[in-house]
């Protein structure tokens, strides 16, 4: 080690005496670490690095990207429109969910000093405007114009790459709350504070990949970004023509993935086209260093997961099986196969069963998927009776009456200010009828016909697998009177409920805030007396309309809840539009807790009202009182509603 490190040799002969090439190794590493700091004082001035050292909460509101929600005031009061619209555009992408951002997007739109090339990104890196421009290029059947700017986005993603591992270089304080997390914290002597501190290195260049492949504002990764742009490039390059230049990019694509049998047919392709054999021909030069670079720091890090007890999360998915060690692959297979149902694709199936599950007695299919000009999307008409409506109804506005309201706080909408917004749920229904503030019967009817609900859409979407209730919401929209003139907005705005729709590209990114283990949707209309209101079906793009659907009693509307379903509901202009939302989920742990509660704490209080009709038994019977706890509801048929055995 002390001849590889340049140290002189000692007296004794050519080779290092024992125990030499420790201190030279030390020496090294010594003066490693005062090059750093010097180069650091120069750049930054005296205790620069301590500046660098901030902490979590602000490196927070920079991910979040506040300063620009800040920004976007500030030029909007200097009457500098265009900078407002471009800083506005950019705080909205980390935060879709905002709703004030929402509604000055919406201004801005408005305003006639603002084009639409100010909507902007401020903070896309360059490789991935290249990476979009070409794209959409290369949609548009223009290779040649798109074969720069994919090539672009390659040596820009691997400049970038190369930039974030530079950047975890340096003092361990630094980033101690990461080498905490990954389980790389030094502890014992010297050695082991050596070790840990290179095991935190090698944790830091290897998460520069997935750092590299995020979208601006998005928290997770794009899956494969490197082999999928050498797939988009061997591509654009066969189309105009580029032999030579598209088998190097499909062999370096075959470095990630072996047997990757579109690869491998794309390659017998361009051979056959190009003829004569080329020697010398073979993958990228930077993809293979990239490669054999990040093998062998995968490599030290599974040794010290093996021998160490450290952890690592491996960000790519071509690792070889064989680099990892063969005590861990059981470990981290299970690890990979905790959660199937969020990378199982939704499989389409087929009608022709419908009739065999109609469990309901008048449940007919109005439309399915063909007519909805979608996938995964039907409207079942005839679930609930009028007097089932009514009673729903009832409960809802006794509920809100009583100032009970649950899912969302305050009088106002959480996605319009003009519209009230009144919620209830299971739970709350029931403690409304235990306490008696609302009838019991209303709670009963809403468990279920949640259940109703629940099993049809198993029926229907999943009859292999079995679905559970994840979040069950009464929920009512009232229009606000005075507040609804020139009104542009939407009651609620266009949305995906597993994943953060994203309309400028049409993906959507299934992360947090959204609900990503929602798999099926539901909504169950009680009312139709009121203006606007429609739920409607659109394009990923959030603008092309794809299919309408008007409530009405009775009518549920189900589909996946995932990026083939971008749905909104036009502004409620008028009146009060309520609907029972329901979405399911394939995974057990996230099966709605509240549901469970409320139907034992109605089924006590209802054992309760049994132990007291026996205690005081009535030898004189007459007609029953009306009772705000006890409402009999009939149709307008003068038969009784359907109940179920479940309750």
């Amino acid at each position: 080690p002390a001849v590889l490190l340049g140290a002189p040799e000692s007296d004794s002969g050519p080779g290092p005496t024992q125990g030499s090439w420790e201190r030279q190794l030390l020496r090294a590493a010594l003066r490693r670490a005062d090059c750093l700091t010097q180069c650091a004082a120069r750049r930054l001035g005296p205790g620069g690095a301590a500046r660098l050292r901030v902490g979590s909460a602000l490196r927070d509101a920079f991910r979040r990207r506040e300063p620009y929600n800040y920004l976007q005031r500030a030029y909007y009061q200097l009457k500098k429109l265009d900078l407002a619209a471009a800083a506005a555009h950019t705080f909205f992408v980390a935060n879709p969910m905002h709703l004030q951002m929402r509604e000055d997007m919406a201004k801005y739109r408005r305003m006639s000093g603002v084009r639409p090339q100010s909507f902007r990104d401020l903070e896309t890196p360059p490789h991935w405007a290249a990476y979009d421009t070409g794209l959409e290029l290369l949609g548009r059947q223009e290779a040649g114009l798109a074969l720069p700017r994919l090539e672009e986005a390659l040596q820009g993603s691997l400049a970038q790459m190369e930039s974030c591992r530079a950047d975890c270089e340096g003092p361990e304080e630094q980033q101690g709350a990461e080498q905490e997390e990954d389980g790389a914290a030094s502890q014992g002597g010297l050695y082991e504070a050596i070790a840990g501190h290179w095991i935190q290195v090698l944790q830091c260049r290897q998460r520069c990949v997935g750092e590299t492949a995020t979208r601006p504002g998005r928290s997770f990764p794009v899956p494969d970004f490197l082999p999928n742009q050498l797939r988009r490039l061997h591509e654009a390059h066969a189309q105009v023509g580029n032999l030579s230049q598209a088998i190097e990019n499909v062999l370096s694509v075959l470095l990630f993935y072996p047997e990757d049998e579109a690869a491998k047919r794309a390659l017998n392709q361009y051979q056959a086209q190009l003829g004569e054999p080329r020697p010398g021909l073979g993958p990228r030069e930077d993809i293979q260093r990239f490669i054999l670079r990040s093998l062998g720091e995968k490599r030290q890090l599974y040794y010290a997961m093996e021998h160490l007890g450290t952890s690592f999360k491996d960000p790519d998915p071509w690792t070889p099986a064989a680099l990892i060690p063969e005590a861990l692959r059981e470990k981290l297979r299970e690890d990979q196969e905790k959660r199937p149902w969020d990378h199982e694709p939704v499989k389409p199936k087929p009608l022709t069963y419908w009739k065999d599950v109609l469990l309901l007695e008048g449940v007919t299919l109005t439309q399915d998927s063909r007519q909805l000009n979608g996938s995964e999307r039907a409207v079942l008409d005839g679930l609930l009776t009028p007097a089932e409506c009514g009673v729903l109804l009832q409960l809802a506005k006794d509920a809100a009456g009583a100032g009970a309201r649950s899912g969302y706080r305050g009088r106002r909408s959480p996605h319009t200010p003009h519209e009230r917004f009144e919620g209830l749920t299971v739970l709350k229904a029931a403690q409304l009828a235990r306490a008696g503030t609302v009838g019991s019967q209303g709670a009963k009817l809403l468990l279920e016909v949640s259940e109703r609900v629940r099993t049809l859409t198993q029926a229907y979407f999943s009859p292999e697998r079995p679905l559970h209730l994840s979040f069950t919401h009464l929920v009512c929209r009232s229009a606000i009177e005075g507040e609804q003139e020139q009104r542009m907005d939407l009651s609620h705005p266009v949305h995906a409920d597993n994943c953060v729709l994203d309309p400028d590209t049409g993906e959507c990114w299934r992360e947090p805030p959204a609900y990503t283990y929602r798999d099926y949707s539901g909504l169950l209309y009680l009312n139709d007396d009121f203006q606007g209101g429609d739920l409607f079906f659109t394009e990923p793009n959030a603008l092309t309309v794809t299919a309408r659907v008007r409530p009405r009693c009775g009518r549920l509307v189900a589909f996946s809840s995932g990026v083939e379903n971008p749905h909104g509901v036009w502004a409620v202009t008028r009146g009060r539009r309520c609907a029972l939302a329901l979405w399911h989920t394939w995974a057990p742990e996230h099966r709605e807790q509240e549901w469970i509660e409320a139907k034992e704490l109605l089924q006590e209080s209802q054992e309760e009202e049994e132990e007291e009709e026996e205690e005081m038994p009535s030898k004189d019977p007459s007609p029953e009182p009306p009772s705000r706890r006890h409402q009999r509801v009939q149709d307008k048929t003068g038969r009784a509603p359907r109940v179920r055995e479940e309750l």
